[in-house]
């Protein structure tokens, strides 16, 4: 009964969220709206992160770390939808300042990024048993092929994607709201956040995954010394 409980509130806020991504998509929004949702909705990240955070530190315990984490990744994930869809659908009005890269580097780039965010998916999925997001909470610790050159392959694969589509639209703005405004949210999200969230429910094993795998830029696995 438990399970079941647990598995229709992620499912109530799974649709809850896709509903507010849909009427987003298809809203029309005036500039003011518009620059708010983009904007506005990742500065919302940062307190909520922050109350998360609050909530982990005094409930230290895996099953509470779970149901917070749960309502934390769909509100912070909610907010990132919101932003990522108005930014690409109303990224034709940021046609102030244009990258003079041809459009053809930005399409071969958008599609290499996006390549390695599914491999990335795949990988927390087969060894993780997880999912982005709340949509599945890992079940194991993921530290093989992607994850042992990094601790957040994801992250900077949705860095890079973002990146690469500003190139694609040959918008500097597109690029500057990415390494400016998304990035900085994203990984205050990651350390403030999943960090600490990691560590109460995977304890010993995370630390020294963490001790010995870079945050974001990947660095070739080190060996592990074999105790004689």
């Amino acid at each position: 009964m438990k399970q079941f409980v647990e598995s229709m509130v992620k499912v109530a806020l799974l649709v809850f969220v896709w509903f507010i991504w849909w009427l987003v998509l298809n809203a029309p929004l005036s500039n003011v709206i518009n620059l708010s949702a983009i904007v506005g909705s990742i500065l919302l990240v940062f307190p909520i992160v922050l109350i998360g955070r609050m909530m982990l530190d005094r409930y230290q315990a895996a099953n509470r770390a779970i149901w917070v984490t749960t309502f934390v990744h769909y509100a912070v994930g909610g907010l990132f939808g919101v932003s990522i869809i108005r930014a690409i659908t109303t990224h034709q009005d940021w046609s102030d300042w244009t990258l003079p890269i041809p459009t053809s580097i930005g399409l071969f780039l958008v599609m290499v990024t996006g390549l390695a965010g599914v491999l990335v998916v795949a990988n927390l999925a087969i060894k993780g048993l997880g999912a982005p997001f709340a949509i599945a909470l890992s079940k194991k610790l993921a530290v093989d092929w992607l994850y042992a050159w990094t601790r957040n392959p994801m992250v900077l694969a949705a860095f890079a994607l973002l990146f690469s589509m500003g190139i694609w639209f040959q918008s500097a703005l597109f690029v500057f709201w990415t390494l400016i405004v998304f990035a900085p949210a994203l990984l205050f999200f990651v350390k403030v956040y999943e960090e600490r969230e990691l560590e109460i429910r995977f304890g010993a094993s995370y630390l020294e995954y963490k001790a010995r795998t870079p945050m974001l830029f990947p660095r070739k696995p080190r060996k592990q010394k074999i105790e004689r």
